[in-house]
């Protein structure tokens, strides 16, 4: 479920979805999206090493990303800024972010985060871009950590609402913060920091939707997803 879900990598569908099954896909989607992540890394590198322009580095590094996963979390960043912005009623924004079209909030919002992750991809290197591309799914099981309720009663959002225990969400960003002691080039601090700004800035738009929708939908995990490897990659570039 996490692989066929998260990325274009042709797998055989779970025979049976339930929360226990839906929980254990967001757990283990940071193992799912590795071959995106090593995607992203090996286009920095080839890109880098034949002194390609930076920024077009960052962009087709993305872009490949973002084609091995569907655009999944472009679309689900877009259509969560849309449904915000279009309407303080519940049932309108989350009317807004169903029919699919982007509007001018979507297209700016995911203008805006584009930039920033194509800013900050251009200054980092191979392992780097990975790990930011990582922390962004890392942040999918704090979404759907018990006690987060889906704003719908069907779709993705309420398979893999409160599916995933608050123990098992904390794990995953504690491993995460501590390989990120790790990564190669960096003062060690750097890389907690980038999975600590990624968790907070998709904690910060996760508090938001709830509030204002009642709950997640795939739209707004999506969205996490994408703040987060934003956020994440600023951290490494700083």
């Amino acid at each position: 479920m996490a692989v066929g879900t998260l990325t274009t990598v042709p797998v055989p569908a779970p025979k049976v979805i339930d929360p226990v099954v839906a929980g254990r896909a967001m757990v283990l989607a940071p193992l799912a999206a590795v071959p995106l992540a090593a995607l992203a890394g090996l286009v920095v590198f080839a890109g880098q090493a034949v002194h390609l322009p930076a920024l077009a580095v960052a962009a087709l590094a993305l872009g490949a990303v973002a084609l091995g996963s569907r655009g999944l979390h472009l679309d689900g960043l877009a259509d969560t800024a849309d449904g915000l912005g279009a309407s303080y009623d519940r049932a309108k924004a989350l009317e807004v972010m169903r029919r699919g079209d982007s509007g001018p909030t979507g297209v700016a919002t995911l203008v805006f985060v584009l930039l920033v992750q194509v800013g900050a991809l251009s200054v980092v290197g191979p392992v780097s871009a990975a790990a930011g591309v990582l922390v962004g799914r890392c942040t999918l099981s704090m979404a759907c950590a018990r006690g987060v309720p889906s704003a719908r009663p069907e779709g993705l959002g309420a398979t893999v609402a409160g599916s995933v225990p608050r123990a098992a969400a904390i794990a995953v960003g504690v491993v995460a913060g501590g390989l990120a002691v790790l990564l190669p080039g960096l003062a060690w601090w750097r890389g907690p920091l980038a999975v600590l700004l990624g968790y907070a800035v998709a904690a910060a738009l996760l508090v938001r939707c709830t509030r204002r929708l009642g709950g997640v939908t795939g739209d707004v995990l999506g969205g996490c997803v994408e703040v987060a490897v934003a956020a994440a990659l600023l951290a490494l570039s700083w």
